[in-house]
C-alpha cells in the first residue's frame, strides 16, 4: 500500500486548497492520457500525480495572500 505524508507533501505550500484542486486535476490529465493511449496500469492516478507534486516534477500555482 502507497503511504502519503501529508505533511511533507504540504510542506512549503501555503493553501491546502490549492494543493487538492493540483492533485486533482493533474490526476484527471494523467487518467485521459491514459485512455487515449489506451494504457492499463495497477497504478492509481492520484498516487502518480502526488508523486510527481512531492518530487517536483511539476508545480502548483497558488493563490496570492490577499486572495486566500
Amino acid at each position: 500500500m502507497h503511504k502519503v505524508d501529508v505533511d511533507e507533501l504540504f510542506q512549503g505550500k501555503q493553501s491546502k486548497y490549492a494543493l487538492v484542486v493540483g492533485v486533482s486535476k493533474r490526476a484527471r490529465e494523467i487518467t485521459q492520457r491514459f485512455e487515449e493511449e489506451g494504457t492499463v496500469t495497477e497504478d492509481k492516478p492520484v498516487l502518480l500525480a502526488i508523486d510527481e507534486i512531492k518530487n517536483h516534477e511539476i508545480n502548483l500555482l497558488e493563490p496570492d495572500e490577499d486572495e486566500l
